[in-house]
Parts: structure tokens; C-alpha cells; sequence
């Protein structure tokens, strides 16, 4: 059964953190629970966020706290827009597939050739925020 849902994705710019939101949104109205990687930080001093000079503890506490909620997950839903495959997001990709949770790829029509090896971890491709439903439950019935 998917239940949890983790988001993964590019989080350098207010575009990008509005997408993430837009597909959050989109899962959780449909009855699932999501762990955006931005929104569900918690215990962070915000003003580390806003430059580069982060703490070693803040940087375990985002690591770690990813990664919980990583494990946690059912299925991953990843964005990959952009000139390349953002690395935090092949990652997250990898550690997905690694332990055997699928994956759903967001394209948002983009025609690219992609890191192979990265494509190769990916279950299900969409274009749209409107398709993720639909592809969740493509795997369910496969399974």
C-alpha cells in the first residue's frame, strides 16, 4: 500500500520550491502523506537557511532528517527539470530505487537526454502534476 510520499527535487529558487508545493499539494489533497524536504524541516534556525555557512549540526539534522523520512517513504515523487538531474535528486532517486520503492519521474515535457544511468532507477514518468495520481495507481495494480 502507498501511503507516504516523499518529494524530491531542486530547491534553489521560489520556482522550484512552488512546483514541490504544487505536487505536494496535489498528493495530499488525494489522501497522502508527503515529506517535502523544505516544508518539513523542523528544528532549524531559518537564518542558516538563507546563506552558506551552515552549522555541521544543521546540516546532520537536514541529512538526517531526510533520510528518515526517505526510509519512511512508500514511493518517491521527483522533479527532474532543468539542464541536468539536480545531484541531491539523483541521490534521493538512488536511494529510492536501492531499496526496492518506486519512483516517479516529473518531466514537465521536456525533451532531454538524461543521465542514463539515473533514468534507469525510474519506474514512471509524467509530465504533469495532473498524472502522478493516475501513475501511483498504475503501480499499485502492478503490484
Amino acid at each position: 500500500m502507498i501511503q507516504n510520499i516523499y518529494i524530491a527535487g531542486p530547491l534553489f529558487n521560489d520556482h522550484e520550491r512552488t512546483y514541490l508545493e504544487l505536487i505536494a499539494a496535489e498528493l495530499e489533497d488525494n489522501g497522502y502523506k508527503c515529506f517535502l524536504p523544505h516544508r518539513d524541516q523542523s528544528g532549524i534556525d531559518e537564518s542558516e537557511l538563507e546563506g552558506t555557512n551552515m552549522s555541521q549540526a544543521t546540516k546532520d539534522k537536514i541529512f538526517n532528517t531526510d533520510l528518515t523520512a526517505l526510509k519512511e517513504a512508500d514511493l518517491t515523487v521527483a522533479l527532474i527539470t532543468g539542464q541536468d538531474i539536480d545531484s541531491g535528486t539523483a541521490a534521493e532517486i538512488g536511494f529510492t530505487y536501492a531499496n526496492g520503492k518506486p519512483v516517479i519521474a516529473i518531466t514537465a515535457y521536456e525533451r532531454r537526454f538524461r543521465n542514463l544511468f539515473v533514468e534507469g532507477m525510474i519506474t514512471q514518468r509524467v509530465n504533469s502534476v495532473d498524472n502522478i495520481i493516475n501513475s501511483i495507481q498504475l503501480i499499485i495494480d502492478k503490484k
